[in-house]
């Protein structure tokens, strides 16, 4: 398994454009988490779930991660959505 295969499955781009050529899946695998981390950010956010660590987790897991966040269920407390 090549370096742009294991980073196409890693970003979830195999799911969405399996034909990308190598030399493209290394920029368009960033720009998708950086997406992905603002995503899982704002779903945090709504959810009750501290922003700042599923940021991070949203830009290292990817679309991996924002399914994470669509799956967990909302979180309520006093200290729900700080940090």
């Amino acid at each position: 398994m090549s370096f742009a295969t294991a980073l196409s499955y890693w970003s979830g781009l195999a799911l969405l454009a399996p034909d990308l050529p190598g030399t493209a899946v290394a920029g368009t695998a960033l720009v998708l988490h950086i997406c992905d981390a603002v995503l899982c950010r704002l779903l945090a956010g709504s959810a009750g779930r501290p922003r700042n660590p599923w940021t991070v987790v949203g830009f290292i897991g990817g679309v991996w991660a924002v399914a994470l966040m669509l799956v967990l269920p909302r979180r309520s407390g006093p200290d729900a959505g700080y940090g």
